[in-house]
């Protein structure tokens, strides 16, 4: 574990530096991420360029007779822009999950890799008035790549709509819609998330959300976070979130992270 997270630490801080000295000779545009909130961007990376979104996450999920603490030491999403409004995706986790029942955290802890994700997103249409800007993302979950703790029995599918308006020159407001199945259950999930940005300064943005999904035959799940981000150079942005469950489940989460976009 110690030398995983060692390898992590070092490729990030190495991408981290390259970004920050490198000259690039063409202006790619702003940087926009994926992350850290639950909404994707209906933007895509431009063509030829390598963008890398990482971070560590905490959850604690549960109640007082059993509960489970998700330690995720590596968010990592890997987007390349192949076409004008074209752009491939890879994403891979690696998760420790600790479980306390009755208080008593037990001796067996769940860690490994989650299934790998393999996408795509297209983008659609740029924003025209009252038009918002719209992209398409699909994913698969791959079973055989998850370590044995996270290794689900069937391959796991997603897509979803991703819309954006600009409401001034400080605020936006992002929205998605989809479905997912996955999990080991044939039912599917519907997915749907809203977020607010607002940019205090050049560099300085928060923004509020509410996201969730509504499985077929499962209650609803309702949650919200907050947070900030800080851009330090046209390549480079750093990240923080807080948040937490309105339905039952997840009582907290946090996040950091940062994004890199590395010239072509």
């Amino acid at each position: 574990m110690k030398l995983y997270r060692n390898i992590v630490l070092t490729f990030s801080m190495s991408i981290f530096f390259n970004a920050i000295y490198s000259q690039e000779q063409n202006n790619p545009g702003t940087l926009i991420t994926d992350r850290p909130d639950a909404t994707e961007s209906p933007s895509v990376i431009p063509r030829g360029y390598l963008q890398i979104e990482t971070g560590a996450l905490y959850e604690d999920a549960g109640e007082d007779a059993f509960k489970q603490h998700t330690t995720t030491f590596n968010t990592t999403l890997l987007r390349y822009g192949v076409l004008e409004n074209l752009e491939l995706r890879i994403g891979w986790d690696f998760s420790e999950i600790k479980t306390d029942i009755n208080g008593v955290t037990q001796e067996n802890i769940a860690s490994g890799l989650s299934p790998l994700l393999l996408g795509a997103k297209i983008n659609i249409n740029k924003e025209k008035g009252w038009i918002p800007e719209m992209g398409l993302l699909t994913h698969v979950y791959l079973p055989f790549s998850a370590s044995t703790d996270f290794r689900p029995e069937t391959t796991g599918v997603d897509f979803r709509f991703s819309f954006a308006h600009t409401l001034s020159e400080k605020s936006s407001l992002s929205y998605n819609l989809g479905a997912a199945w996955g999990d080991d259950s044939p039912e599917a999930a519907y997915i749907y998330t809203v977020s607010y940005g607002y940019s205090i300064t050049d560099t300085l943005g928060v923004y509020a959300e509410l996201y969730g999904d509504l499985p077929e035959d499962s209650k609803a799940n309702h949650l919200w976070d907050a947070g900030l981000t800080y851009v330090l150079n046209d390549s480079v942005q750093l990240d923080a979130t807080i948040g937490s469950g309105i339905t039952d489940g997840q009582n907290l989460l946090l996040s950091a992270g940062i994004s890199v976009r590395l010239p072509n």
